[in-house]
Formats: C-alpha cells, sequence, structure tokens
C-alpha cells in the first residue's frame, strides 16, 4: 500500500487582527500624558490622536515619551475625533467632557471619560456638582470594572470613577454586600498633589504644599456624592493634600454588627475579588503608597477589633493609574473583550 506523501504545511503568516483606533483628548494633563504612555505600547490599539485641551493651543512634542509615543500633541478638534478614532478618551474638565462626550456619541463613538461629568445619577446632585451636564445621555456605565464589567462591556460610554471613590468603594463594597456595613463610616483619604491636576495653584505651590499636610474639602467635596451614590449610605469623606507627586491612602473606619468576626470581613473580601486582577487584599499587613506607585493595583489591608465591632481598612493606589488612566485602560480591555490586564502588566 502506497504511503501518501506528507501535505505541505502552509507557512503564509495569519494576518494581524485589525486594532482599533483610539485618540485622546487632553493628553497634556497629568493623566492624560498617562493615557499616552499606556495606548502607545497597547498591543491592541493604534493611538491614531493625542489632542490638548483647547482648540486655539499649538502642536507640541512630549519629550518625556520620546521612543514609547514620537507624535505631537495637537489642538482639540471635534470633528478629527470623530473620523479618526473608534474609541476616545477624555482626560478633560468636566465642562468640557460634558459637551464633548455627548457629541461624540451622537456621531457613534465610543467614549471612556476620566472626569466627573456623567458620574452621578441623581440630577439634583448632578447639578451641584457638575452643572454642566445637563441630562445622562442614552449608554452612559458608571465604570468601576470590579463590579460593573457586565455593564461596562455593552457601553457607549463609561465613566470612570474618581480616584478617591475608587480606593473607597473598592474596600467598602463587599462588606456592604455582605450586610457587614453598620452605623457611620468615615473615609479620611490622602492624596499626593498631582490628583489635583496639573493647574498650578496656591495649594499646591512647592513652597505651600513641602513639608506640611493639609485637610480641604470637608462636607464639600464632590466625591462624597459618588462615594454615597454607589455605596447606598452616608459617608463623612475628609481629603487631604500630603507631600508625594502621585498616590492615595485611605483609612476607613467602620462600625459593624457585635458579634462580626475578622474570617467574616476575610471572606466578603476574598470572595469579591478572588478573580480580580488588581485587587490585592494583604489583611494585617497593611499597604502603603509604595507598594502600589506606578501600577494599576489597589492594596487592601484591614483590622478588626471583635469586641466593639470596630473595622479600620486601609486601601491604598496610584492617582495617576488605578485611580485614572489605568482604569480607562482596564475598561477600554472590557469594552473590547480582552483580557483586562491587556497593556497594564
Amino acid at each position: 500500500m502506497a504511503i501518501a506523501a506528507p501535505r505541505p504545511v502552509d507557512q503564509t503568516p495569519a494576518a494581524p487582527a485589525a486594532r482599533t483606533r483610539v485618540a485622546i483628548a487632553g493628553a497634556t494633563g497629568y493623566a492624560g500624558q498617562e493615557l499616552v504612555r499606556l495606548l502607545a505600547r497597547h498591543p491592541a490599539v493604534t493611538l491614531t490622536a493625542a489632542m490638548s485641551s483647547g482648540a486655539t493651543s499649538a502642536p507640541r512634542p512630549m519629550p518625556a515619551l520620546a521612543r514609547i509615543w514620537d507624535g505631537e500633541v495637537i489642538p482639540l478638534s471635534l470633528d478629527k475625533l470623530a473620523t479618526d478614532a473608534d474609541v476616545v478618551f477624555l482626560a478633560l474638565p468636566e465642562a468640557a467632557s460634558a459637551e464633548i462626550g455627548t457629541a461624540l456619541l451622537q456621531r457613534g463613538v465610543r467614549v471612556i471619560d476620566l472626569s466627573g461629568a456623567f458620574r452621578i445619577r441623581n440630577e439634583a446632585n448632578r447639578q451641584r456638582w457638575y452643572p454642566a451636564t445637563t441630562t445622562l445621555p442614552a449608554g452612559v456605565v458608571y465604570g468601576l470594572p470590579e463590579r460593573d464589567a457586565d455593564a461596562i462591556r455593552d457601553a457607549r460610554l463609561v465613566s470612570c470613577p474618581g480616584c478617591y471613590p475608587t480606593a473607597a468603594l473598592l474596600a467598602l463594597l463587599p462588606l456592604a454586600d455582605a450586610g457587614l456595613l453598620e452605623g457611620s463610616v468615615v473615609v479620611d483619604a490622602k492624596s499626593g498633589v498631582s490628583g489635583a491636576g496639573k493647574t498650578p495653584s496656591e495649594r499646591t505651590h512647592f513652597s505651600e504644599n513641602h513639608g506640611s499636610v493639609a485637610a480641604y474639602g470637608i462636607f464639600s467635596h464632590r466625591h462624597t456624592a459618588e462615594i454615597e451614590q454607589e455605596l447606598e449610605r452616608p459617608v463623612t469623606f475628609v481629603p487631604h493634600l500630603v507631600p508625594l507627586d502621585r498616590g492615595i491612602l485611605e483609612t476607613i473606619y467602620v462600625t459593624m454588627p457585635r458579634g462580626t468576626t475578622e474570617p467574616q470581613v476575610a471572606k466578603a473580601l476574598e470572595g469579591a475579588y478572588m478573580s480580580a486582577p488588581f485587587v490585592r487584599l494583604t489583611g494585617a499587613a497593611l499597604p502603603e503608597i509604595k507598594h502600589v506607585a506606578y501600577t494599576n493595583f489597589c492594596d487592601i489591608g484591614w483590622k478588626v477589633d471583635e469586641p466593639t465591632g470596630r473595622l479600620v481598612l486601609v486601601s491604598v493606589l496610584d492617582n495617576l493609574l488605578k485611580g485614572a488612566a489605568g482604569q480607562g485602560v482596564q475598561n477600554l480591555n472590557l469594552v473590547l473583550g480582552l483580557d483586562e490586564r491587556t497593556g497594564l502588566l
């Protein structure tokens, strides 16, 4: 019986998968520059444009990103965003995001917004904190990936949570789900200066900030409304500015039902995040800002005083990555049906 000759192996390389076109509006701010750095190296997208926050600014290079991305930041153009991108990241002030985000949706472009323009669902609260957003367009989803992944995948506009709320909500939501929150919740938060944005002010002046720690926005910080919206309970939120360039540490004080044990707290958190690639639970080994700086991780540790039912959580993240640009890219990965870790590890 004759033996058939082996069939030749087709060595024609497979056609590369089409890359999604993405653009950034607001690329010169701290979070915007992080977006450029992440998206320029992302294996599934092509960065087609990086724009400033205004239509009259002159084009300019970004020397810090040389050989990572060698393009120029060009003036803001709604038409160019709409024609040159499938997904647009907005790292703009709230009023500009409210206008441009809505216009892009009307042109069929998907949007990932890092501002607060679309975060608040209650109309009265939204008018107080983000008055430029008169209505929420259809297809807006609050984009905390560890909680909202299914909705994010189909969203037309993903409204990324604020940096302070991300740290607080990741620590508190699993406990609320488990019925372990009783009474007051106090979030004592400290942020590096980059959390205040790139526009200089007296508060962020080196001589004012260096060697000092200052509380601000007590009972008047807009992130309180965002935390309370998602947690569905009152929260006392006190932010502080500390002399670091980046990073957030939140010490969260909680009263639990009497008889609640440390294993119950651990079970609630571990059950929520067993498959979450960017939440690391440290238990009694309390995390620090240096553990998460320049990463997309949120680290959460805790201590329980069982006789009194008191719980203290410590939640830390990099405000420019997990609190802004990194979380935005994590949401992009969900929108595109990719592994959440793509381009972030």
